[in-house]
Order: structure tokens, then sequence, then C-alpha cells
């Protein structure tokens, strides 16, 4: 960590305690998906130890009527996560500096200059790519162990947070930068142990064929969301799928020589239509897991990534209380109610993407870029789980993808993404900035993915500008 960054979550800290020790209410405003709620609990956990009076909720996105609500809470102070990158002179004037933001999504070199009481702890002000190295839960981490090295023990949840922002982009889905560090320190303490292995949701929970069936890691058409062809593949693969007394096996259980097989199989079957895309999946399916040791054997949190798919699917079905509690510790009627949640959840995902397959007239791909029309199917909330999802699926590979959706206020919401093998230069957070903003609307986010929300009026504008910005992205990587 840079000399920099330390003495800036000194200062930082500083402000919190004094806030804390002045017996200021806090609140905490945070995102809704799974990085936004890690990070938001991580505050509140730390703040809760501090002996604080404090609040959580979660909002979908920074727009100027939770502003106004902010403002007319007539709370003490506020402590915004994963959110606020754009924000900062609309929130002085509306809290004067009784705010501070712990992000990690890119911001203008504006934004960076006019912080002149460093309200903004963000990566990006000391060099450090937070699209890859650290997440929002990563920064509130250091946050928090900044205030106190008791909470080093939060550092198991800020790896899920890392794995929930898709930033496990090293070798075999590795982390690396700040991730690595807090990763190295929940190893130290016996929080999280990692291995190389089959990356498929529920290793220990679930039978091979519906762990392949319902992991949301990978989209694999013809076997996500069908267990019955998942079975008759791996059946006829001649993989045995239950042990000697006829129970049967979770993947936990299954020899490395087994799980090869299993994993062939699959890359098998995707390269009888394309063989390029068996190379990616043999690629993407093995690589680093990671487990939160101290949680219960067949439990849904043990797998880092299955823990960071409950907490998404919390968020985006309107249950992020839900999610915050699991991340606060609870495991009794939380758990119970996050398992319906996610139930829930995959069913809506897939309802949603079955029908943007079987409408082709939803979908508009030149081979560079795939502009999906979910109007009147897709939720709001569930915009970025879907966009997502179809970034992960072999059949787009290789393109930046963007989704869209008319809200019940309008306006048309976008969530952008680069899928896999993706070579493009284009800074996507800079190209729905710059865009959305030109038509009065307002976006941001990381290189490789993304979201912004623009009039309704100004769709054809829209998608004509990022269709040119994407296809010739100079200007924003030089603006970026």
């Amino acid at each position: 960590m840079s000399d920099r960054l330390t003495d800036a979550l000194k200062h930082f800290c500083e402000k919190l305690r004094t806030s804390v020790e002045g017996g200021n209410e806090v609140s905490i405003i945070t995102h809704l998906d799974a990085d936004g709620i890690i990070a938001g609990s991580i505050m509140a956990m730390a703040l809760r130890r501090m002996g604080a009076r404090y609040s959580v909720r979660a909002v979908s996105d920074m727009n100027s009527s939770v502003v106004e609500n902010m403002k007319a809470d007539g709370r003490d102070f506020y402590v915004i996560t994963d959110l606020g990158g754009g924000w900062a002179s609309n929130l002085r004037k509306a809290l004067d500096n009784k705010w501070v933001i712990i992000d990690h999504h890119e911001i203008t070199e504006e934004e960076i200059l006019t912080d002149d009481e460093a309200q903004i702890l963000n990566p990006w002000k000391f060099g450090i790519d937070g699209g890859r190295e650290v997440s929002a839960g990563g920064m509130a981490y250091m946050v928090a162990s900044t205030l106190d090295l008791k909470n080093r023990d939060l550092s198991a949840i800020a790896v899920v947070s890392a794995v929930a922002d898709r930033q496990d982009q090293g070798d075999k889905r590795s982390f690396f930068g700040l991730n690595a560090e807090i990763l190295k320190t929940a190893q130290s303490l016996g929080l999280v142990s990692v291995d190389i292995d089959i990356i498929l949701a529920g290793r220990e929970t679930r039978t091979p064929h519906e762990a392949l069936a319902y992991t949301l890691f990978h989209y694999i058409d013809g076997l996500t969301w069908n267990s019955e062809a998942c079975y008759l593949l791996l059946k006829n693969a001649g993989i045995k799928l239950k042990d000697n007394g006829g129970r049967w096996r979770v993947l936990a259980e299954f020899s490395q020589e087994e799980k090869s097989a299993i994993v062939e199989a699959v890359a098998k079957f995707v390269g009888s239509s394309d063989k390029r895309l068996s190379e990616i999946l043999l690629d993407d399916l093995i690589g680093y897991v990671y487990t939160l040791a101290k949680e219960d054997k067949r439990s849904l949190l043990r797998d880092a990534r299955e823990f960071s798919t409950m907490l998404n699917a919390c968020g985006r079905i309107g249950r992020a209380g839900v999610g915050i509690a699991l991340c606060m510790g609870d495991r009794n009627t939380a758990l119970s109610t996050g398992e319906e949640i996610m139930s829930t959840y995959k069913m809506t995902l897939r309802n949603n993407i079955s029908t943007i397959f079987s409408e082709k007239w939803r979908l508009a791909d030149d081979g560079k870029t795939t502009f999906v029309n979910g109007d009147g199917i897709l939720e709001e909330a569930m915009l970025g789980a879907v966009s997502s999802l179809l970034s992960r699926s072999p059949s787009f590979r290789g393109r930046v993808l963007f989704v869209r959706t008319l809200t019940k206020d309008g306006t048309y919401k976008f969530s952008s993404r680069k899928c896999l093998h993706c070579k493009s230069q284009a800074n996507l957070g800079v190209i729905m900035r710059q865009c959305s903003k030109a038509l009065n609307g307002a976006g941001g986010g990381h290189s490789a993915a993304a979201g912004c929300s623009i009039p309704s009026s100004a769709l054809e504008d829209f998608i004509a500008g990022i269709k040119e910005e994407t296809n010739d992205p100079k200007i924003a990587r030089e603006t970026a």
C-alpha cells in the first residue's frame, strides 16, 4: 500500500472518529449490489464496534432524489459507499461538509482536484485501478482496519466483495493489487482458504449436474438452468454421480481426475457448435476458489462466489436489508430468507434471459458490439445482473455489451460490460459518463463495466454516440 494512501486513510479515519466521538448519528448510504452491501456492512460493523449510532440504507444509484432525501433526513453525518462519483458538488451544496464517500469507481480529474477537505476516499486518487485492484468493500475494509486493527476479521467479507465485482482477473481468477493484500490478511487469520478447483456454484452443497445448471459464473446455452440436460451430459460421459450407497455426491467429494472429466465433457458440449468456445471454457472453468473457512460446511455462504450471488440477489430483489444482516453475522432468519431470495432471483434471471434469447428482435449484434433491448421485461434493479450474466456467455465472446430497459419514471437505463475475451480498449465508464452527460443524463463506472440513465427522448442520439465512442475509443482513453 502506498504512503499516500496510508496517510489519506489516517486523515479520513480521524474525520470519522471525531464525528462518532461527538455523538453524531451516522447514516450509511450504499449501493444495492453485492459490493455495495458489503461496503456498507463493513462500515456499519466498524461503527458499531466504536459504539456509534448508525443506520444503513441501500439505493439503486446516486441521484438528485437521494441527495434531497439525505438533506431532509437531517442526520448528523453521512458515509456514502460504492456510490457518489460525480456528485461531490451536489453533496456540498445540500449537506455542507457532513459527508464522506468511500468508493472505487473512476472519477474525473476535476473532482479529485476540488476535494479540498479530503472527503472522497477513492483508489484512483492514488494511482490505483479501482476497477481491477480493489472493490468498494475493499476500500471500506481499509478504513475499518485503519480505525482498529481488530477489524481485520472483516477481510474475509472484503474478499467476497472483490469476487462480486469480478475483480478476480489475474491468472486462473486470482487477485492482484490491494485485493491480493486483503486476501493475504484473511488467509493469515485462517478466515479464507484458496485452492485451484472447478468453478461452479455449490461445490459443497449441490450434485455436479445441479451445480452446472445453476451456476451464475458462466452462461452456457443449453445447460444453464437445465439440470436434466446437465445430468444426461455427465452421465453419458461416464461420471459417477452417486456413491456406492446410492447417495448423490457433491463436487467437493470428487477427485481432480473426475473434475477434469466434468470440464472436458462441458467443453466438448460447447465445442460441438464452435471449437473456439471450447478453449475459452476450459480456461474459464478451472481457477482459484475462495472458501470462507469459518462458515458451516454445506452452507451457501462458504464459497465466496456463491456468497456474493446471494448478496446480489438480496439487493436486486429489493431485500438489501437481508444481505446486510448476513454480512453482519446473522446465520438464522437472514440465512433462510436469503436462500429463498436466491431461488426467486435465479428464477427471475432465467425468465429474463430466456425471453431475450427467444425474442431475437431484442438482440442487435454486429460482431463487435451487442445491444440488448430489455424494455417491458427487465426490472430496473435486475439490469446489472442480466448484463453481467450475458457478458459471461461464450456466445458473446469478444463483444462490448449494452443492455437497456425503460424504467417506471420514463427514463432509459443502460448497463454495459466487456464480454469474455473482449480486447476493446474502450473505457466504458468514461463513455457512459460523457455520452449520458451530453444528453442531460448521468452515468459512470469502470473500464469494463459501467451504467447510466438518460431521458427517453435521447435514446437514438445516445445509442449513436456510444457506438461511435466504442468503435473509436481514442477520445475516451485520452480523457479518462
